[in-house]
């Protein structure tokens, strides 16, 4: 039986604004732990959400956690103990984020540890947003292609989040190097949606991300679920998750850029 969890992202200017579903295969009955965890390179306080997964019957309202002991730790031996705010929400009191450290992530709830920890990757420059203008049939089609150059070093991965004017465009735009390595990128950001395309005159905002190995994985994961992978989607499973001991979720050090551009 599908499940569904709700893991608030932090999307740029829309920080623990916007809130992203996700599908997954759960016994009925079964309710799970959901960690929703962030580090960036900006300055924090970051986050830590912590849900509970319902069943698809029941009402579409996800139980917050708000009674677990979530620590933090860096790997030069800074501990945080993160402050409960409201909401399912923990946040930072002392952690910083940089690119090359290595963030540790400890919940302790009734009882039971769940674990997991993520490297931030170096920082790719986003070096500005251009317009792809593609006409088909005498109509114009507009999307925004993010260019930057990857690195010669194999094993780069970016994740993307697009904002038109003011709405969050939900298609999870996750590239990896594997057929631009040490190139410039030229890959346009293609909604999935066909009621959020973009058209002349609109101000788009892209978010860029340089993302870990295994957060590639997750949100590659959700794509291909989503329908956006090859063969138009696959079954529904559980996306591959760094966290330890069984709960559901991801811990993301990752870089953020941001850039706008209008349409014209």
């Amino acid at each position: 039986m599908l499940k569904k969890y709700f893991s608030a992202i932090l999307m740029g200017v829309f920080l623990l604004g916007c809130e992203k579903e996700i599908t997954l295969p759960l016994d009925e009955n079964q309710s799970m732990l959901v960690i929703d965890a962030v580090v960036t390179d900006e300055v924090g306080p970051y986050y830590v959400k912590l849900t509970k997964s319902v069943a698809i019957s029941a009402v579409s309202k996800f139980p917050e956690v708000s009674n677990a002991l979530v620590i933090m730790k860096d790997n030069f031996g800074l501990s945080d103990t993160l402050k409960y705010t409201s909401k399912g929400l923990y946040l930072t009191n002392k952690i910083k984020g940089a690119y090359g450290n290595t963030y540790f992530l400890e919940v302790t709830l009734d009882g039971k540890k769940y674990t997991a920890q993520s490297t931030m990757p170096n920082k790719v420059p986003l070096d500005s947003l251009t317009i792809n203008n593609l006409t088909i049939f005498s109509e114009s089609q507009y999307s925004v292609i993010p260019m930057y150059t990857d690195p010669m070093t194999l094993g780069n991965n970016y994740r993307f989040i697009q904002v038109i004017n003011d709405t969050l465009d939900k298609t999870y735009y996750v590239f990896n190097d594997n057929l631009i390595n040490g190139n410039e990128n030229q890959r346009p950001l293609n909604s999935n949606d066909d009621s959020l395309q973009v058209k002349l005159n609109d101000l788009v905002s892209v978010e860029m991300q340089c993302i870990s190995n295994p957060t590639y994985l997750y949100y590659n994961s959700l794509r291909q679920i989503s329908g956006a992978g090859p063969g138009g989607g696959t079954t529904p499973a559980n996306p591959p998750s760094n966290i330890v001991g069984g709960a559901l979720g991801l811990f993301s050090a990752h870089t953020v850029q941001r850039k706008q551009i209008q349409i014209k």
